[in-house]
């Protein structure tokens, strides 16, 4: 199974789930889900300052309603599902942000949001 490129409608309903709250936002590892969440060991290249886990998401959300292109992949947990990465530059001397995305029903998931490696 090969991975469709995103269209609009899908960008904005990870726009819409990133927006809308901690009800809706999901970071915790599991076995089925393992994340690399570390939004605070983060800069933001905008401001310089440390992200929040609330800023982290709003980032996001701003980059999605900017267009910021999005990947399409195949995850390996869980197996074949789609995630969605984007990378962000990290600003003057700092590495690239990679941040991946699984949508779930009515929940967006954050997968990653680390420095790339």
């Amino acid at each position: 199974m090969e991975p469709t490129a995103p269209d609009d409608n899908f960008r904005h309903e990870l726009l819409v789930l990133a927006r809308k709250g901690k009800k809706c936002r999901i970071t915790q590892w599991t076995k089925e889900r393992p994340t690399v969440w570390q939004p605070t060991q983060v800069k933001n290249p905008e401001s310089g300052f440390i992200f929040t886990e609330a800023g982290a998401w709003d980032f996001i959300a701003d980059l999605l309603e900017a267009g910021h292109p999005l990947q399409s992949m195949i995850l390996d947990h869980p197996p074949d599902k789609i995630g969605y990465v984007m990378k962000v530059s990290g600003g003057a001397g700092e590495r690239e942000i990679y941040i991946k995305l699984q949508l779930g029903s009515g929940k967006i998931y954050g997968r990653s949001f680390h420095y790339s490696r």
